[in-house]
């Protein structure tokens, strides 16, 4: 790139990029609307309860989510109390905010609790279903005698809940994120101005990423709020790094021209390659999930790919734009000036080395293969947590507290059978109906069934099951379709929330089966292009598949005795592997391709040594951003967000600090010109030009 394409290109960029603001900013506000939320959106395409779902929306009234009012009075409940309980519920039924078929109060064994189960109509509006699910805990409430309690759980009451939250993640998501970004770009920078060029970019990349999300989920792609969710850490974690690594660049380039423009033209020319083959390798690794059974994870994919491709678009042309367009002040106070000699060699790893990466280079240089040894065994050691990896988490267990829903499940669990808030949904040919109800009644871990009535031919049917969920009640719906199935001209397909929890650990299953090797895959081939070598790839992914592996077994151990969860979501282990093997990828590809490029001036050990020490301290930079980034999903009231959060800036800073500046360094330098094998860079590459030829050139 020439500095006469970057002094026209800023103001082409900068104008290209202002016509997509004034397009994004609308659209990116519209994206919430466009969420998909219901079951379908996070349930495999083709499993059962997902069928179960589609039939069930065809019956009268098909379009409703059962909803459980669990009232309670400890010692006991009373005349009165029974009284209120079913005014509530004429008055549901006259205000018609639940459909008319609603069953009778049903009082516990005991005397102390009754539920009141309804069906409120779901709307395709997910703001008016929120909002009828309100008005049926407000209707709930009203005129109950001093001493009973009541709780909204069952579908209705969870949803509620989790729109109670969706509605404050995304304004919470990005203010603490856009906090922690500003801040550790003000520490990094330590200028009051030099933090306010990239961050605005970011910012104008993740509203043009949403603005692009919400047109696809406009087309038909499923989007919920677990993507767009992750949508926004994805965006400010990666652009921002792809800004640390540019600004460092160009500032280092500053110091040998005289022209900002030739600068920032020499900076992209180096650093370029390498945002774009980390971006395409992240992109692509994350559109592997189109292969993916689960309906939410097919939907990332896309999601997350636009997200990458808007990060490193802005990132190599708005921010250099703003860069060069502003000028060296920018950098006030630390102003970097150009030098018209050459500099004296400080040390045998090169002239822009900071002390502390001096020391590392040279001490990994000392002993590379006692280091490379010592931080496999460490990495291998963290692994052990894996025993402690518990992927039982149950949908009662999802929330990171004790909202409602999970209240009045405690209140079902105490004082009725606990899978009385949601039971097992069966839809059958009505003839063979009585049938079904026989078998359904006689299957193990099913309590009791009843008929919710019949249309088209086909008979809906409630199994009321010992647990809600959980290992329990997966064997009991599996015995369940087991039996049904096998019932002559019934056609019995078996859903509802059990059901729905064992095809969702099913379906995670393999896609991690399948998703995980097609990405290790992708990202081989993307390490092997760039390096021109096989043996350097192959290396690079097996310390970030050891990495994950680690930060994994890690994480297991906070979840269960730091942070006290009951376990640990089914999809945390395949969502932490596509980050951290994906984004992990990233700091080797910008640490290897600065060392190929010293490589093919010095050699390979002065070339490690010398790519190590210029990218130590951006990337740590960079490694800290991004974990502290996905850490701020930890502040979400939802245990997936959070685990996800734990394990993906865990690892970061494992690959960061352990993998990326002692275990990788320490490997090329024990393996030496061997590690491009086949090919033999440090002996056939041509020397680049020397700096002196290239300083002071151009004039400001």
């Amino acid at each position: 790139m020439s500095p006469r394409l970057v002094r026209i290109g800023k103001w082409v960029a900068l104008a290209c990029w202002l016509l997509i603001a004034i397009v994004s900013v609308p659209l990116s506000g519209r994206l919430e609307a466009a969420l998909t939320n219901d079951d379908t959106a996070f349930l495999p395409a083709t499993a059962e309860s997902t069928r179960v779902i589609t039939e069930q929306q065809r019956f009268p009234g098909g379009q409703s989510l059962s909803t459980v009012l669990a009232y309670v009075r400890d010692n006991g409940l009373t005349s009165q109390d029974l009284a209120a309980v079913e005014a509530t519920r004429q008055r549901l039924l006259s205000a018609r905010l639940v459909e008319s078929a609603a069953p009778p109060v049903t009082r516990s064994r005991d005397g102390r609790a009754a539920l009141v189960t309804v069906s409120v109509p779901e709307p395709n509006d997910p703001v008016q279903l929120q909002k009828s699910l309100s008005q049926v805990r407000t209707t709930a409430r009203a005129g109950l005698p001093t001493g009973l309690e009541v709780s909204v759980t069952g579908p209705g009451g969870a949803a509620r809940d989790l729109a109670a939250v969706g509605e404050s993640i995304d304004s919470t998501l990005l203010t603490v994120t856009v906090i922690v970004v500003a801040l550790i770009l003000l520490l990094t920078y330590r200028s009051p101005v030099l933090w306010l060029a990239p961050l605005f970019a970011v910012g104008i990349a993740a509203t043009a990423a949403r603005a692009s999300v919400y047109l696809l989920a406009r087309a038909g792609l499923v989007v919920n709020q677990q993507s767009a969710s992750i949508l926004t850490v994805l965006v400010f974690g990666v652009a921002t790094d792809y800004a640390l690594l540019l600004i460092a660049r160009y500032r280092e380039e500053l110091r040998h021209y005289a022209d900002r423009h030739a600068a920032m033209a020499e900076a992209l020319r180096r650093v370029a390659p390498a945002i774009l083959a980390s971006g395409t390798t992240v992109a692509v690794s994350l559109l592997c999930l189109l292969v993916s059974a689960m309906n939410s994870n097919r939907g990332l994919g896309p999601v997350g790919a636009v997200g990458l491709v808007a990060a490193f678009a802005a990132m190599l042309t708005l921010l250099p734009a703003l860069l060069v367009l502003c000028g060296r002040w920018l950098f006030w106070p630390f102003i970097p000036r150009p030098y018209l000699v050459d500099e004296p060699v400080v040390t045998d790893v090169g002239n822009d080395a900071s002390r502390g990466w001096t020391w590392v280079a040279a001490a990994v240089s000392r002993r590379p293969r006692r280091i490379w040894v010592a931080t496999s065994l460490a990495l291998a050691a963290l692994t052990l947590g894996l025993a402690d990896l518990n992927t039982g988490l149950t949908a009662q267990q999802a929330f990171a507290g004790r909202p409602e829903s999970v209240v009045g499940q405690e209140i079902v669990t105490r004082h009725f059978p606990a899978g009385s808030s949601a039971p097992a949904l069966v839809i059958a040919d009505t003839p063979a109906a009585s049938v079904v109800e026989a078998t359904a009644s006689a299957s193990p871990g099913v309590i009791s069934v009843v008929r919710l009535g019949s249309y088209a031919g086909r008979t809906q049917l409630a199994a009321t099951l010992t647990e809600p969920d959980g290992p329990i009640a997966y064997a009991a719906v599996t015995a369940l379709r087991d039996r049904l199935h096998a019932v002559p001209g019934a056609r019995a397909v078996v859903g509802g929330q059990a059901a729905a929890s064992l095809d969702v650990r099913r379906a995670t299953d393999h896609d991690r089966r399948l998703v995980i090797p097609l990405v290790l895959l992708v990202v081989l081939a993307f390490l092997v292009l760039l390096l021109r070598a096989v043996l350097a790839p192959v290396l690079l992914v097996a310390t970030v598949v050891l990495s994950y592996l680690a930060a994994l077994g890690a994480s297991a151990l906070i979840y269960r005795h730091v942070l006290g969860l009951p376990g640990t979501d089914a999809s945390v282990p395949l969502f932490g592997f596509i980050f951290l093997v994906a984004l992990g990828v990233d700091y080797n590809i910008f640490l290897m391709s600065r060392v190929r490029e010293e490589s093919g001036r010095h050699g390979t050990r002065t070339g490690v040594l010398r790519g190590l020490v210029a990218t130590g301290g951006v990337i740590t930079s960079a490694g800290v951003v991004l974990a502290a980034v996905f850490a701020v999903l930890a502040v979400l009231p939802i245990v997936l967000f959070i685990e996800i959060g734990v394990v993906v800036a865990l690892g970061v800073l494992i690959d960061t600090f352990i993998v990326r500046s002692l275990l990788v360094p320490a490997l090329a330098l024990d393996l030496g010109r061997r590690v491009w094998w086949p090919s033999k860079w440090d002996q056939t590459a041509r020397r680049a030009p020397q700096e002196t030829q290239r300083r002071g050139v151009y004039a400001d």
